[in-house]
């Protein structure tokens, strides 16, 4: 058979992922420090001296990504450390402890979560006997973080991609009432959708949660691409990463529809066999970005037993309160967050395996501090309160906002806004700021004033088709209907050739460091502080919470403030 291009292999990891934001737990490694070579070049970069408020900024990011925090790994005693030293910088900067009793840090107890087996999966057609599946060959198991055990017996229904999307009058369900079945489905969304759209839909949690709204009791996927499973049969058992409930059992936004595995496309041409449907034409249609398949129920029933163990892994996110000083705005909170955390230590390269993490995301990280000096410095509190939220495991899938999101330390519908800092890249004098999400909402003018203060321009997402409106923090909460921005340096000028070259050299690789060349431009890191002090000020100063678009598909999606 053909190579078939059913979805990508990035989101392979989260077909058996069965947590909203479930990632690979990183391979340790042991740690080595960077090499020696060209030292006295990179102590000149990392010490030279410079003005006050671009040296305190630049020394939040020398101590954050030093070799000595090991690349802040979510879970590790050197994230513990940034913690505190994040903890200490909000207590400089004159905010309120607003985490666990009375302190600064918010517990977070995230588990891993992995398969404890292979678990087993059998096909009974319609007539003659059962047919046991093979593991690695014709599937894969996935992991279910609320049981340790998962058993389902059910008829199977086909639902293509599993979307369902009012706004393009999509319904890959329509037809087939799914009550009581396992789902089959494929990856991926198709390429018609609008990107962020596609990222949505793409999403393994967002096909159980509609899978499970329809009533199905469990999800297979079909392998991306002919022998993917092979892939995934080699890594079954790479932890991921999801929260703890007060149950006991792991967070999970679809647990009535689990995610049962992968299976091949041999075996799931098997299952179509008697069907209305040709497989011929299933493969022919997901190759098409605009094929809509009508849902169709099969001739068989499947039977999967997967087991699941998770292992805790305690972390923290840093919470610090600005009060507001109106009377009646105070009780409002603008959400400023950054995630603290990076990908630890890994693979060697050039002999360095410390993954430092400066620009992702210990500049946001300091942009976050400052940003709290500055309104402190001010003299003028805000009229709403600010939070200044550093979170825990955002490269483990966004786990710690998404548990601050769920379990805030403020009232959840008090929370108005979210502006998100994450891997600004300041190795350029920008030109203009880029606001993922900004017209989604009224944060949108809000953004372009904010910038046009300190004479850079407003530009439109430059790269819509990587869906990063649903890619880091601020969106868990977009999923809790807050109105949310994520905000970067522009890339008009010089700035597409600067971040290409971050992309391409430093992006997740040990040379992510303070002393990187190109090097970071400290001025341009205290211009992106006062751009989010403009932005942050305006949102906290408005007479009107923000609000989501009229018919914007986020604000009604989640049901956010203002959307009808």
């Amino acid at each position: 058979m053909a190579k078939t291009r059913f979805a990508s292999a990035a989101a392979l990891s989260l077909v058996l992922a069965l947590p909203a934001t479930a990632q690979t737990a990183p391979t340790p490694a042991p740690a080595a420090p960077a090499p020696a070579v060209d030292s006295g070049a990179r102590n000149a970069v990392t010490n030279a001296a410079l003005p006050p408020a671009e040296a305190a900024m630049k020394a939040h990011v020398m101590f954050l990504a030093s070799d000595a925090m090991k690349g802040r790994d979510a879970g590790s005693p050197e994230y513990d450390i940034a913690a505190q030293y994040v903890a200490s910088q909000f207590y400089a900067a004159g905010l309120r402890p607003m985490g666990d009793d009375g302190s600064y840090l918010q517990k977070v107890p995230l588990i891993t979560v992995k398969a404890k087996d292979q678990g087993s999966l059998s096909y009974q057609p319609a007539k003659g006997a059962a047919v046991p599946m093979t593991f690695g060959k014709d599937y894969v198991p996935g992991t279910n973080p609320s049981k340790p055990a998962t058993k389902v017996d059910a008829p199977l229904a086909f639902v293509g991609f599993g979307i369902v999307e009012p706004g393009s009058k999509r319904d890959d369900y329509a037809g087939v009432d799914v009550k009581g079945k396992i789902v089959l489905l494929f990856g991926g969304a198709p390429e018609s959708l609008h990107p962020e759209l596609r990222a949505h839909f793409g999403s393994a949690a967002t096909k159980r949660a509609i899978a499970m709204a329809k009533g199905a009791v469990g999800v297979l996927t079909i392998e991306p691409t002919v022998g993917m499973i092979n892939v995934a049969a080699a890594g079954y058992q790479r932890p991921r990463v999801t929260w703890e409930k007060k149950d006991g059992t792991g967070f999970d936004p679809a647990p009535g529809a689990p995610g049962l595995g992968l299976i091949s496309q041999a075996f799931a041409q098997t299952l179509f066999a008697g069907s209305k449907l040709a497989w011929a034409d299933v493969v022919k249609g997901a190759a098409s970005a605009e094929t809509r398949f009508k849902a169709t129920v099969l001739p068989g029933r499947i039977s999967a037993a997967i087991n699941t163990e998770w292992t805790p892994l305690p972390s923290s996110n840093v919470v610090g309160l600005l009060p507001g000083s109106d009377p009646k705005l105070k009780d409002e909170y603008v959400v400023l967050s950054a995630h603290l955390d990076h990908v630890g230590v890994g693979r060697a390269v050039n002999g360095d395996t410390i993954y430092n993490g400066a620009e992702d995301n210990a500049v946001g990280i300091a942009s976050l501090i400052e940003e709290a000096k500055k309104f402190k410095a001010s003299g003028t509190p805000p009229k709403r309160s600010i939070l200044f939220l550093a979170v825990t495991a955002e490269e483990k899938g966004l786990v710690g906002a998404e548990y601050f999101a769920n379990n805030p330390t403020v009232p959840q519908a008090a929370m108005v806004a979210d502006v998100n800092l994450d891997m600004p890249i300041i190795t350029y004098k920008f030109e203009d700021v880029i606001a993922f999400g900004a017209d989604r909402s009224t944060l949108g003018p809000i953004v372009r004033k904010a910038a046009a203060s300190i004479g850079v321009g407003f530009s439109p997402d430059p790269m819509p088709e990587q869906g990063l409106f649903t890619r880091s923090d601020h969106y868990r909460f977009v999923q809790q209907g807050v109105p949310s921005v994520f905000l970067w340096p522009g890339q008009a000028g010089p700035g597409k050739a600067a971040v290409d070259d971050f992309f391409k050299n430093h992006y997740h690789k040990p040379s992510d460091e303070v002393w990187q060349m190109p090097a970071l431009d400290w001025s341009q890191g205290v211009r992106f502080v006062d751009v989010n002090y403009a932005i942050a000020r305006e949102i906290a100063d408005g007479a009107e919470r923000p609000k989501w678009n009229k018919g914007d598909f986020f604000g009604l999606l989640y049901n956010g403030y203002g959307a009808k």
